[in-house]
């Protein structure tokens, strides 16, 4: 690994530290909304799958002791953390896969699909971990803010508007902030 990627890792990871500590102050009605699958596609843009997949474990851990998964921690602690770690280290895995699959066609066109890939694999996961481990307290949870279902809660209320969001943001910002580091490189360059 180069100095150069290592450098970038390192911003990289300060970058989803601070995001995800920051990210629990931005909220759309009652949803955390989460800025820190970002750096995670720019990670993998910069510097390939290993490292998106090192900044999505970084997510995870900064989740766990954050106290964001508190309530899941008191359900089932090791269903917790296999599926914050699980959903952090698979959405930037695939991010980096998909960016690296796609960068030969279009670099813009590869960042733009792996910041789609990026929040439907987190969110992806995190849904099948509460189907595996948090099935029956979604249920209660469910009943309990007035939904139908616990798949309804699960879908509307613990990931529907959170998603919708990291979703949007990264469509927007992700090839935005390749294209600008891409200019300044340019810049650079002359």
């Amino acid at each position: 690994m180069s100095t150069k990627t290592l450098v970038l890792a390192a911003i990289m990871t300060a970058l989803v530290i601070i995001l995800q500590f920051m990210g629990t102050f931005v909220r759309l009605g009652p949803f955390q909304c989460s800025l820190v699958l970002m750096p995670i596609v720019v990670g993998a843009a910069l510097c390939g799958p290993t490292i998106s997949a090192w900044l999505g474990f970084v997510f995870g851990m900064v989740v766990l002791l954050n106290g964001d998964a508190a309530a899941f921690l008191t359900v089932n602690a090791i269903g917790t953390v296999i599926t914050v770690l699980a959903k952090g280290i698979l959405c930037g895995l695939c991010a980096g896969l998909v960016y690296n699959l796609l960068k030969n066609k279009n670099i813009y066109l590869a960042v733009l699909c792996s910041a789609i890939v990026c929040p439907v694999v987190n969110t992806g996961v995190f849904l099948i971990g509460c189907l595996l481990f948090f099935f029956e307290t979604i249920k209660e949870w469910g009943l309990a803010a007035g939904f139908g279902t616990a798949v309804e809660y699960m879908f509307l209320g613990l990931a529907g508007a959170n998603f919708l969001f990291e979703l949007i943001t990264n469509i927007v910002l992700c090839p935005a902030i390749i294209r600008i580091l891409n200019l300044g490189k340019k810049i650079l360059k002359k």
